[in-house]
């Protein structure tokens, strides 16, 4: 069937560009600022994830910033302005100011077009974790639901996309200030790997804390084995910060144990400012977070 609006996400989501314009869904890129450089968002610089990952190992430290609501209705108004409904999906609001910008630009244009609707989805999801929402909300819009059930469906699905991962350098965690300088120096010096997810109020948590890389890996393995509620057809995803050996070792971990499609995708360089290299990153359907 048709789809009834259009749908819009920013790239918070770290989904393929093929993938992206398959679907049809319209993209606003974030932005960061590295080795004196303004990349993506407005500046129309764009740089590969392996070319970034490989200035984070010469010792770049990007600096990221949120849409602003100034772009954000740059972007929204002219669909509305051709006579469609819009549904945001953004990233989430415990990790960024980008949904509460959507959430202004969407009032000042319900205001403006008073015949048709913005609706914004903080989807408390990032990385493929919001890509994985926005597959759902896909289907959703596509099977012919209205904009106001395709929004609904999203609000209350959110709450079922688990998201664990698992970093291999702890400095980037003490940077972002979610471990302290002593804890990120004690942790290197005897491996400790932190678990983390996002809960439900969008916001990263660790979770618990393994010895070594290979435990850390199988226990994102474990971690789908007792929280999915897959039937076949759901996709798992997969992404990982400039480590696809270690993203691939999970698939073929998970292969194992369950028959449903697996999809791998790099860690963008907004995330990946914050995550550092090395970060693997599980995405599924369960029963809840």
């Amino acid at each position: 069937m048709a789809r009834k609006f259009v749908i819009v996400t920013d790239t918070g989501c770290d989904m393929p560009k093929e993938w992206l314009q398959q679907k049809d869904v319209y993209v606003i890129n974030l932005g960061f600022h590295m080795n004196d450089t303004d990349y993506s968002g407005e500046s129309g610089n764009e740089i590969e994830p392996k070319d970034f990952y490989q200035c984070l190992r010469e010792g770049a430290m990007p600096i990221t910033s949120q849409i602003n609501p100034d772009v954000a209705i740059k972007h929204i108004e002219p669909l509305v302005k051709e006579g469609n409904d819009v549904l945001v999906v953004s990233f989430s609001s415990g990790l960024s100011g980008t949904a509460n910008s959507f959430v202004s630009a969407s009032k000042e244009i319900n205001e403006k077009y008073p015949n048709h609707k913005v609706v914004v989805v903080d989807s408390v999801c990032a990385s493929m974790g919001q890509g994985l929402l926005l597959h759902y909300v896909v289907e959703k819009a596509d099977s012919g639901a209205s904009l106001n059930e395709t929004a609904k469906f999203a609000d209350q699905f959110k709450y079922n996309v688990c998201h664990f991962f698992t970093v291999n350098d702890l400095f980037h965690l003490k940077r972002g200030g979610r471990l302290s300088a002593a804890s990120a120096i004690l942790g290197t010096l005897i491996n400790i790997k932190p678990m983390l997810n996002v809960s439900n109020e969008g916001k990263l948590c660790v979770i618990s804390k393994v010895i070594g890389r290979k435990k850390a890996l199988r226990t994102l393995v474990e971690k789908i084995k007792e929280k999915n509620d897959l039937d076949k057809d759901d996709p798992i995803f997969i992404s990982h910060s400039d480590s696809l050996e270690d993203a691939l070792f999970v698939k073929e971990e998970i292969e194992k144990i369950l028959p449903n499609p697996i999809y791998v995708n790099y860690i963008g360089p907004v995330i990946g400012s914050h995550t550092g290299i090395g970060t693997i990153a599980l995405f599924f359907k369960g029963y809840h977070r």
